[in-house]
């Protein structure tokens, strides 16, 4: 049936809000909220989601993607059903655009979780796949049970939820991997139905409170493609974030009812990565593209590769014990050491 729901302000004697995103829905008996995840039951605004887990797997943490939080080591990756946005891209639509009725899911604890991220070795949980934030009574839950077994907790998120919530949980939020799915506020109100400013304000949030932070930005062409919009991006990250905010510019292909858009030319995000470094940004990644080094750490001084990949395997590593470039000795931002895991370790 779902668990009672923290995040809600009762409204009148049956009628509530939930509080977890900017949307802030109102919700009437029998009614649910825009995610869907959400139903008011009697009054009480019942978390439908709690614990109902559609994708359970062991991913490299370079998978969600960071790339300078914990390098090298696997992730217990947990998801469930809905979302805050309406993407028409969206690569997960399966479990973004499903609801219980429609999905297959499972039931696991906070505890279960875990204990099952501590068994396959895992130094980390991730929330992913779906968007995470909407169901932030289990997420809170299971990270502080994380946090008492010194396992970290990773956000995969739109970066869509509003900062009186956030400030209740991000005491246990470790690492966040926002994904912004635009520069201009036309663009999140057509394809998204959210708002730009209140991702850019969470993801400010997470940055002041101790969170390692890093960005996504999915360029499509003819949408969010324009240099202009990447150079403002860019210097926003380097103004409110930090020019050490890690960048990952991810190309677009094919997806759900965005099937007649062309994959993103790998031209587009060379030159969307030039700019970005050119604004001041220091670490520029480019995903889903397998080639031209574009996945490997560059020292911001001296130019050369201090971490090197090979998709999600790192295959070199030039960083000191103090994470300093071994070629000129200048800090790197690297969050934890280097770990080895015995599915991703190189010789």
């Amino acid at each position: 049936m779902g668990m009672e729901s923290r995040f809600v302000e009762k409204l009148t004697e049956d009628t509530v809000r939930c509080t977890i995103c900017p949307r802030m829905c109102t919700v009437k008996p029998g009614g649910k909220g825009f995610c869907g995840t959400k139903e008011n039951v009697d009054g009480k605004l019942l978390s439908l989601t709690y614990g109902q887990l559609s994708a359970l797997a062991v991913d490299p943490i370079e998978k969600k993607p960071l790339a300078h939080f914990h390098p090298g080591s696997m992730s217990l990756s947990v998801s469930s059903v809905g979302c805050s946005f309406t993407c028409p891209w969206c690569q997960n639509y399966h479990m973004s655009m499903s609801n219980l009725e429609q999905s297959r899911t499972r039931f696991m604890h906070p505890e279960e979780v875990v204990k099952a991220a501590m068994a396959q070795e895992c130094a980390s949980v991730s929330y992913t796949y779906n968007e995470p934030l909407i169901n932030l009574n289990f997420v809170e839950d299971t990270a502080r049970f994380a946090h008492e077994s010194e396992i970290k907790n990773v956000l995969v998120t739109n970066g869509y939820v509003s900062i009186p919530a956030l400030e209740r949980v991000v005491d246990v939020i470790d690492a966040a991997n926002v994904d912004w799915k635009a520069f201009n506020q036309e663009f999140y109100r057509k394809y998204c139905s959210g708002e730009l400013q209140s991702v850019l304000d969470a993801t400010e949030h997470m940055k002041q409170n101790g969170v390692h932070v890093e960005v996504t930005f999915l360029v499509i062409p003819e949408t969010n493609d324009s240099p202009d919009e990447t150079r403002e991006m860019a210097r926003y990250i380097v103004e409110h974030l930090g020019p050490e905010t890690p960048l990952h510019l991810s190309r677009f292909f094919p997806m759900y009812k965005f099937q007649h858009v062309p994959p993103t030319p790998v031209e587009t995000l060379v030159r969307a990565r030039e700019i970005a470094m050119e604004e001041g940004v220091r670490y520029v990644f480019v995903g889903n593209v397998r080639s031209g080094g574009y996945e490997d750490t560059v020292c911001h001084v001296c130019g050369k590769p201090v971490i090197s990949r090979s998709g999600y395997t790192i295959t070199g590593w030039y960083l000191d014990e103090e994470k300093r470039c071994v070629h000129c000795g200048s800090q790197i931002p690297v969050v934890g050491r280097r770990e080895f895991h015995r599915e991703n370790y190189v010789l």
